[in-house]
């Protein structure tokens, strides 16, 4: 049963995750298509780690943060895609309530890491372009360890709050989800309680965790590319370029698709449309970003040539 008579006010258990609706060999067809995705971006995230944890030529602060980008790009998935295969094989799935506030919970705090990481990394790239000179000495592995921690301290914190709050609002029914997942939007338009308190989170604290990574990362890059059109050679200049190249199309995707999904009116827009787009974020960058980050680097390239023949060497 989806509800509990209690006090005469009717209390949702579980929701209905509706997911993709259609014939049985679409279902299939995207069942596959999703398992194959999350394979790859576990294959590939888990490749980077091994590769940033093991050569000693990656032993940096550029790569360390990459590795804990990879750490977060794993645990997205992760907490929606197992379920999601779920719901394709079963034309929907139900999800207990408790359950849904937690995949609620980690999916946030795991977006909120993703934005402070990429913040830190764009603070990185900063100082190595803008301050080379004191770059070591600024950007030591304590001080590299003592910010992921904060990223990561802020970022469950901050979600905790809000999920706490989510999971105090009554739904009285109905509990069918036409969505992917539960995100916030599906679960207050279920709600029956009073959401004002919701809503004012998001303003107080949501906007902030976007709008301040956003304007930090702005304001870096706004540096980085004056330093790097002020060196006189264009060598120089390229290589400058190509140091931030690759966070810069992270950051952008990253961005690019949450703000479509988040901030864009939804007037117009189909379910189908925005289901897509939340894959974007969840499912389709995590597993883009190992791409980005080995195929436009010479340093992963190398790191990964040199374990291929090591390999064969022990063999």
């Amino acid at each position: 049963m989806s509800y509990t008579q209690e006090d005469n006010l009717t209390e949702v258990t579980q929701f209905f995750l509706l997911g993709f609706q259609g014939d049985q060999p679409l279902q299939i067809l995207l069942f596959c298509l999703f398992l194959v995705v999350y394979c790859g971006t576990i294959c590939g995230n888990l490749l980077i780690i091994t590769l940033v944890s093991t050569s000693k030529t990656l032993h940096t602060p550029m790569y360390f943060f990459i590795s804990q980008l990879s750490i977060s790009d794993i645990l997205l998935p992760t907490d929606i895609v197992p379920n999601l295969l779920h719901i394709l094989l079963n034309d929907g799935g139900t999800i207990t309530f408790i359950g849904c506030i937690t995949q609620h919970f980690f999916f946030s705090a795991i977006e909120s890491l993703e934005c402070f990481l990429l913040t830190v990394m764009s603070y990185d790239r900063f100082v190595a372009i803008c301050n080379p000179l004191h770059y070591s000495t600024i950007m030591t592995s304590g001080h590299c360890v003592i910010l992921t921690i904060m990223c990561w301290l802020f970022a469950f914190t901050i979600t905790l709050i809000g999920s706490i709050t989510v999971a105090r609002l009554n739904f009285c029914g109905p509990n069918i989800i036409d969505h992917l997942f539960c995100d916030i939007v599906p679960l207050l338009e279920l709600s029956c309680s009073d959401n004002f308190i919701v809503h004012l989170e998001i303003y107080l604290i949501g906007l902030p965790v976007i709008s301040i990574p956003t304007t930090i990362i702005a304001v870096s890059y706004t540096y980085i590319i004056l330093a790097i059109l002020r060196i006189p050679s264009i060598p120089g200049r390229q290589k400058g370029f190509s140091t931030c190249s690759s966070h810069l199309i992270v950051v952008s995707i990253f961005y690019g698709t949450m703000f479509s999904v988040y901030l864009v009116p939804t007037k117009g827009r189909t379910l189908t449309m925005s289901k897509i787009l939340s894959l974007l974020y969840t499912v389709i960058t995590p597993l883009v970003n190992p791409i980005i980050y080995s195929l436009r680097n010479k340093d992963i390239k190398k790191a990964v040539q040199e374990t291929i023949h090591n390999g064969v060497i022990w063999s």
